[in-house]
Order: structure tokens, then C-alpha cells, then sequence
């Protein structure tokens, strides 16, 4: 052992005089080093690599990923890592993350290069997944530890975590256990060696002990900072979700471009209006497409006056406000058939300003082609020479008008901009309607709409239709057509169990898209079970996901026996029980949604041609972007551009946009930002430890998306 150190010691000295750096101390570089506000990941395939590459691609902050199977990729040496500009030092990454601790071959030169880096610059490195033994400050798992699945343990933050960058977190953080026959998580759990520094962020009990093992930690050593996970993860899950912002603020000291936020709307449609009703009997909704003509009796469904008390006391105590999407022909049908009275209408014009409402067109009607109705599924109506039959442009135009006309008499607090289309017809359908009706553009051209609703399981990329840009929407899977929490379960077991189940099959004839049930669910438990667990976690996933895309349901859904409450119930108290109230859930209207994915869209593709580029040096960062295109950064509190406090403030640093108009855009820093512990780093000379034995991945760990979650 002392051998390998000493001859590895002499590697790391003979590199760093290689690349002209200073052996000894990142003090030593002088000038101040300029570091540039980028990462640097080393992935070799593997899931947890992999998750931190997707969350920084997701929050806009640019990095450089270096894929040690590519026998192509680039070698990492000292004029990879580092440079001079102006005379000055450059570190060309603020961070390093690493598969393991040390995934190269013993004596690696690309492993001592990146010790001597981290050394001369302070840069920390994240080992994403590595086994618990003495080369990272942990005890060895096997006799002390524990080293096994770790589905459903209920880990916690530590007091170390809580002051530090998981402070946005309550302190539990839950591991997921979504099959009894699927391992999903494993992981290393152990405590610190004797003499290590090390200090755990997140820990959970050792199975059989009384004692905690870290799951994450920071180990301090030979003038480096890393970032210890022992636990194996992919971007999708829970816990994972849970600890990347974090991970990210840790390894950028919270200074990094980009930003993350916790989003969630909900969509109401067909407000005002009635729903049909699946009927268990038939296996399809009478009055709708999918019931022959005629086949079945419609029995509407509705909301009532209570309802709308409901909804209003539901918000009140979630601190939280539902989208009305409306059809104002709703209350005039219904008036029409009931002498003139319409209580539902009366107390939602009375209760106007309690909710958002959007434009949802005056009859619902279908704006794309005309559809010919008389077979099932229904098609397009064809003209004699062949072409398709596409409702006008002066059609669509007037019942986008003269929905908001009534709105606007009604009071509702409108935004005459945004658009839903009854369902979100003329747009896209494929099988039967594969193109835009090509009258749908000049209509919202017409009638000045600038954000278009369109349903993200099958329209998700942000687009342009004629003046208006696309919003897209998440489906939640509470059918429009259920009332009641028996016509839910019936519809469902229909929808995903086979045929010798009894049921469609169409899970049997798309499996790429959809799971079929091992068996029908039951009536009476099947929704709370299975089904409300289920969305709840998709719903939840999406807002732990960065992603500002609302959901929808429908008014049927908040009638009889409300169930879309248990869903909603669900994301938000799962959501309050894991975060502080420093990271509220950020709940917006479709027009900000749809700008905050305008500009993201924007910065993402100045981020991919390379025109932004950010730096730090001492207190002050510079960051330039072309001239149309709106930065987007996250840094401490506290942080000021041009004598004004920069950003807004969300889980305890302050993030947003701002116009950088082509200009360098400096941001100062507060003193001493993101800088290490007042500890300071130990700065001996170091070796790279032994390299890591690859941890591997349990059966299961792989990209698992729940069935239904994209539909």
C-alpha cells in the first residue's frame, strides 16, 4: 500500500508540473483562477451517471459528458481540464462527477490528472454510486454496514444535510417499493471510518442495527471535497427526485446557470357543461363516439352548487388554485331545459374570482375535420373528390368568440390569449386525422389567441399554430366520462386487462404503451388501491421533474363522488409532507407555463450551439448569451446585478430569467459564496485511490415508467 501511494503521489506531481500547475495548494494559483459555470461527467453506461446528466440537461445548466465506453471519446488529461485565458488560469469545469470514486485502471494518468485538478482549483466530485469501504471515508459495508435492497426503507437528512444543501427537504426522504417482485434500489449502508472526515447528509437505520449508515455524504481528504452516494438510482425514481437538487447545489456551491422549480396546475375542463357517462353494461359512453349510434341511453353528468363550495374550501385549505376551462352553451342548455334557472352557473359567476378560467370554446365542438360518426372508431369525413372535410376557419373563429364574448359579460377573469379546444380538436389526432386542420391557424390568428392547449400524450414538443404556441398537457388517468368511483374501476379494468380477463385487450394490442392488469382490480378497493396510488405517483413524478406542463381532468370528476380529490389530495400532501415551505409548489396559468417553456426551449438551443458561456472569478460572475435569448441562473441568496437583488427566492437560493441583451451580465456574489466549510480542505498532495469495483445495478434498476403514465 505505501508503495502504490508514493509511486501514484510522484504521478500526480509529475502531471500537475506537466500542466503547469502548482503541486501543493489551490492557494497557490494566482491570479485568481476564472471557473468556468460548467460540469464535467464521466459516465460509463450506468443509471446514476446518467440521472445527473438528465437533471442538469433538464434545469438548462450546461456540462460536458465524457463516456468512458466510447473507445472515440476524449482523453482526460491536464489541457483537457484546465487552460489560460488573458493571462489568467482557467478551470473549464465547476464540478466533476464520476461513475465511482475511481473508475480507471490502477495508476491511471486520467484519474491523477483529475486529482491534481480538483486539488489546484477546489473542485468537488460526486462519486454517483460506489461501494461504502475505507478509500471513501466509510466503514466497509460487509460485518458493519449493510449491502442489500433498499425498497420502501424510509431514509432521513441529517442535521448536516438540513443546514446544508438539502434544507429544502422536511427530512424524510422515502424510498420507493412500487412491485414486490422487482428489486428497484440498492444500496451500501455503513458510518464513517475511524479518522475519516466525513459528515452524512442522508442516512437510514442498518437492518438489524441500531446504528445509521450514510447514504450520502461529503469526505473531505487530501485537499478534495466529494460527494459519496452508495445507493444506486435512475432519473426517475422518488428518492432520487428527492436528493438531485441537492447533489447539483452541492457540487456548484449554488452557483451554476440554470434553475429548478416544483411545478403543478390542474386543468378543469368542460366547466358549465355536462360529461356522458361510461356505462358498465355496453363497455362504452352512450351519446359519445365510442357507442354505436344510438346504443345505450346518455346519463349526464354534472357538477351542483356544492360542488363549486367544495372546490372553493378544497383550495382554501391546499393553498392552491384550479384552471376553469369553460363552455358557456353548458348553462344556456341547461337553462333552455330547466325555465330558466341554472344554479350551477348563478354560484360560479358568484364565485368567479375564486378560480382561473380559460376559453374552452362556446359548444365544444370538434374543430378538426368533420367527422363521420356513423361507424366506430368514427373517421374524417371525405368531399366527392376524395379530400378531407375540415370545419371552416370562420366555424372555429366563432366559437372561440363567442365563448370569450360570454365570458367577458359573465366577469370571469379571463385571459382573452389562451385557448383549450374541446378535445384539443383540430389539432393532430392520429389515426384519423394525422396533420393540423389547416384552418386552425388563420381562426386563432383571427381571434388573437397566442397559447394553445394540446394534450402532451400525443402533441408534447412546444410548436407554433398559426399566432399561438402550444401548451401542452398531462392526461391524468381520471376519466372524463366517471362520476362515481365504480364507473372509474369498470372503465379501468376494461381499458387494461385482456381479453380472457374480459376485458378490451387493448393493452394486449399496444404494449408498448400500455401494461395489462395481472388481474381485474376490485370495485369497491381497486380505485384507492391501485389507481389512486398509481396517478399519484405519476402526477407527483412530473412535479418533482421540473416540468411546468399543467394536468387536466374534468368538471365530471369534481362532481358525485369527486374522485379526482384523492389524487390531487395525494400529490399535494405527499408533496407538503417532503418539502419545506421554502419550496412551495409553484402553480401557474397556461400563459406563464407556456412562456417559461418558450424560454426554455430558447436557452436550450443557445446552450446546444454553444453560445452561452458563464464564469466565476472571486465574488463575480459573467455570463453572455446571444441577444434575444433570456438567462436563466441559480445562485445564493443574496446575489445582486447592478446594485438590484438578482432572481426570486426558492428553496434557499434565488433563480429566474433575466435579459442579458447580448451584453456581459455580471452578477456579485455574497462574500465568500459557495466556498468550502470554514474547516478548509486538508492540502496534502494525494493519490487517486485504488480504482473502484464497478457497482452494480440490480435486476429492475432500469428505466421503469408505471404503466398508463404516458397515455
Amino acid at each position: 500500500m505505501r508503495r502504490t501511494f508514493r509511486t501514484t503521489a510522484l504521478l500526480v506531481g509529475t502531471l500537475m508540473a506537466t500542466i503547469g500547475l502548482p503541486a501543493a495548494t489551490a492557494q497557490a494559483v494566482d491570479p485568481a483562477p476564472r471557473v468556468d459555470l460548467r460540469v464535467l461527467v464521466v459516465g460509463d453506461g450506468g443509471p446514476s451517471t446518467d440521472a445527473i446528466a438528465a437533471e442538469l440537461e433538464n434545469a438548462g445548466t450546461p456540462y460536458t459528458e465524457v463516456d468512458l465506453t466510447d473507445t472515440g471519446r476524449a482523453v482526460i488529461d491536464g489541457d483537457f481540464l484546465a487552460d489560460t485565458v488573458d493571462g489568467r488560469p482557467r478551470a473549464k469545469y465547476q464540478a466533476v462527477v464520476l461513475p465511482n470514486d475511481n473508475p480507471f485502471p490502477t495508476g491511471s494518468a486520467e484519474m491523477a490528472a483529475l486529482v491534481a485538478y480538483e486539488q489546484t482549483y477546489a473542485i468537488p466530485q460526486v462519486d454517483a454510486y460506489t461501494y461504502a469501504r475505507p478509500q471513501v471515508g466509510l466503514n466497509a459495508a460487509v460485518g458493519a454496514g449493510y449491502a442489500g435492497s433498499v425498497d420502501g426503507v424510509q431514509a432521513e437528512v441529517t442535521p448536516a444535510g438540513k443546514t446544508g444543501v438539502f434544507g429544502y427537504l422536511e427530512g424524510a426522504v422515502p424510498f420507493e417499493d412500487n412491485s414486490p417482485t422487482v428489486g428497484e434500489s440498492y444500496a451500501y449502508l455503513s458510518t464513517p471510518a475511524t479518522g475519516a472526515d466525513f459528515v452524512p447528509y442522508v442516512q437510514a437505520t442498518i437492518p438489524g442495527r441500531s446504528t445509521k449508515g450514510s447514504l450520502v455524504g461529503e469526505y473531505r481528504h487530501d485537499g478534495r471535497r466529494e460527494l459519496v452516494v452508495t445507493f444506486v438510482y435512475n432519473r426517475y425514481q422518488q428518492q432520487y427526485r428527492l436528493l438531485a437538487r441537492g447533489i447539483v447545489e452541492w457540487m456548484t456551491g449554488g452557483i451554476h446557470l440554470g434553475a429548478q422549480r416544483n411545478y403543478f396546475a390542474v386543468h378543469v375542463d368542460d366547466v358549465f357543461a355536462a360529461d356522458d357517462r361510461w356505462d358498465t353494461e355496453l363497455n362504452c359512453t352512450p351519446g359519445d363516439v365510442d357507442c354505436q349510434p344510438g346504443e345505450g341511453t346518455p346519463d349526464p353528468i354534472r357538477m351542483v352548487r356544492a360542488d363549486v363550495d367544495h372546490a372553493s374550501a378544497w383550495q382554501y385549505s391546499r393553498d392552491f388554485t384550479l384552471d376553469f376551462a369553460y363552455n358557456a352553451s353548458g348553462t344556456l342548455d341547461h337553462r333552455e331545459d330547466n325555465g330558466g334557472q341554472d344554479a350551477l352557473a348563478d354560484k360560479l359567476i358568484t364565485d368567479r374570482n375564486r378560480f382561473r378560467w380559460i376559453n374552452h370554446t362556446y359548444t365544444h365542438a370538434f374543430l378538426g375535420c368533420v367527422q363521420d360518426t356513423g361507424v366506430v372508431p368514427w373517421k374524417c369525413a371525405t368531399n366527392a373528390d376524395g379530400s378531407t372535410r375540415w370545419v371552416s376557419r370562420n366555424e372555429i373563429a366563432d366559437e372561440i368568440a363567442t365563448n370569450e364574448a360570454w365570458g367577458v359579460a359573465a366577469g370571469l377573469p379571463l385571459r382573452s390569449e389562451e385557448l383549450v379546444t374541446g378535445e384539443h380538436s383540430g389539432l393532430k389526432l392520429d389515426p384519423q386525422q394525422p396533420v393540423d386542420n389547416p384552418n386552425l391557424g388563420p381562426a386563432l390568428t383571427d381571434t388573437g389567441i397566442e397559447w394553445l392547449g394540446s394534450d402532451n400524450s400525443r402533441d408534447p414538443v412546444q410548436r407554433r399554430v398559426g399566432t399561438a404556441t402550444t401548451v401542452s398537457r398531462y392526461p391524468m388517468n381520471v376519466f372524463y366520462n366517471a362520476g362515481h368511483v365504480a364507473e372509474q374501476v369498470d372503465e379501468y379494468n376494461w381499458i387494461y386487462t385482456s381479453r380472457a380477463q374480459g376485458g378490451s385487450g387493448i393493452c394486449e394490442d399496444n404494449p408498448a404503451t400500455t401494461t395489462c392488469l395481472p388481474a381485474p382490480l376490485d370495485v369497491a378497493t381497486g380505485y384507492t388501491g391501485h389507481i389512486v396510488p398509481l396517478e399519484t405517483r405519476i402526477a407527483l413524478g412530473h412535479v418533482l421533474g421540473n416540468d411546468p406542463r399543467p394536468h387536466f381532468i374534468h368538471q365530471s370528476n369534481l362532481a358525485e363522488d369527486r374522485i379526482a380529490y384523492p389524487v390531487l389530495n395525494g400529490v399535494l400532501g405527499h408533496y407538503d409532507d417532503l418539502f419545506t415551505d421554502e419550496t412551495p409548489v409553484v402553480n401557474l396559468r397556461m400563459k406563464d407555463i407556456g412562456v417559461e417553456m418558450r424560454r426554455r426551449a430558447a436557452w436550450r438551443a443557445a446552450l446546444d450551439a454553444g453560445q452561452v458561456s458563464a464564469y466565476r472569478i472571486g465574488d463575480s460572475v459573467t455570463v453572455r448569451t446571444p441577444g434575444a435569448v433570456e438567462l436563466a441562473a441559480t445562485m445564493p441568496a443574496g446575489t445582486r446585478h447592478g446594485g438590484t437583488g438578482f432572481g426570486t427566492a426558492y428553496a434557499g437560493a434565488v433563480s429566474g430569467w433575466a435579459p442579458a441583451d447580448g451584453l456581459p451580465y455580471t452578477l456579485d456574489l455574497p462574500t465568500a459564496a459557495g466556498a468550502p466549510s470554514a474547516a478548509g480542505p486538508d492540502v496534502t498532495p494525494a493519490a487517486p485511490t485504488d480504482t473502484a469495483p464497478r457497482a452494480e445495478v440490480p435486476a429492475g434498476v432500469e428505466e421503469q415508467v408505471p404503466h398508463g403514465a404516458e397515455r
